[in-house]
């Protein structure tokens, strides 16, 4: 009889758990979105043209204790592109928030990699009270600003302009030929580079084309001082080291970049390339443990 009776609870709280993550998952917001773990509220957003398979291991490493809400942004990875006006960004911001205040969420700790740790400080600019904490992986208020410090927005658009251009006419399953190189650069594991160019030749190319122009045509620096919850912010350096680059410029480099947000922390990893989280998982942990604990 109380196999029978455990047997039961056990169902109930199975269902209970599935109706949550439907319940949080019922209103289309454009993007894909999983739910898994449970706790404290963790909302984790990828990169440009990146699936929100990329959490994979940090999902596995968290959600005993955090309830994971996993993106994968619209347009990317075979879900299904949006009209988004005239700002992706900007669109992807008030979607995200929606989901949190629709949903009541309370105070999540919101995680953005490169694209979605932009969109992660737009999220904190437009509201301040939305968030608990930041974790900023490899992603600057200013991109142009870490190749030239003396950027602006106007001098950045030619730039921007002519990279739209060639990026916006590649269909679905095109481009991987492009996209490999880069990706090379950007994580050490040559098998997991192929998964992320996958994860490109299978995005909107007109949508990452507009992504990947608002990053170079948007400065944040300034907007930071509104923020007032602790940021944590996660660098690279070591796949420009031929280059010249060191760890004491980029530090120098984020540093500045970050320098109006009040309750800001800079580390650098000086092993992982763009996806530091896959390069060097045991850094990432460390950082985050640390900071959220």
């Amino acid at each position: 009889m109380r196999s029978k009776l455990l047997i039961t609870k056990m169902f109930v709280v199975i269902l209970l758990s599935v109706y949550t993550v439907e319940n949080l998952s019922a209103k289309d917001y454009g993007f894909r979105i999983k739910v898994t773990g449970k706790g404290t509220d963790m909302i984790l957003i990828p990169g440009l043209a990146c699936s929100g398979d990329v959490w994979e291991n940090t999902v596995d490493h968290y959600s005993a204790n955090y309830r994971c809400h996993i993106l994968t942004l619209p347009g990317f990875d075979k879900v299904k592109e949006v009209d988004f006006g005239l700002n992706y960004s900007d669109y992807i911001t008030r979607q995200v928030l929606s989901y949190i205040n629709d949903n009541n969420i309370n105070k999540p700790i919101i995680v953005g990699h490169s694209l979605g740790g932009f969109i992660s400080l737009k999220i904190a600019i437009a509201d301040n009270d939305i968030a608990s904490k930041y974790i900023i992986v490899d992603a600057l208020p200013f991109l142009p600003a870490i190749m030239n410090p003396m950027a602006t927005i106007e001098s950045s658009r030619k730039i921007a302009e002519g990279m739209r251009a060639q990026m916006k006419n590649r269909k679905r399953g095109e481009g991987a030929d492009f996209l490999r190189p880069m990706m090379r650069t950007m994580v050490t594991d040559t098998l997991y580079a192929e998964k992320v160019v996958e994860w490109g030749v299978n995005s909107h190319a007109p949508t990452v084309a507009q992504a990947n122009y608002e990053l170079y045509t948007t400065d944040l620096r300034e907007q930071l001082k509104v923020i007032k919850s602790p940021i944590l912010v996660m660098g690279s350096w070591i796949a420009y080291k031929n280059y010249g680059v060191t760890h004491d410029i980029t530090m120098h480099n984020y540093k500045g970049q970050y320098a109006k947000a009040e309750n800001c922390t800079v580390v650098l990893s000086d092993d992982a390339r763009h996806f530091i989280m896959i390069d060097n998982p045991e850094f990432f942990f460390t950082q985050i443990d640390r900071f959220i604990n």
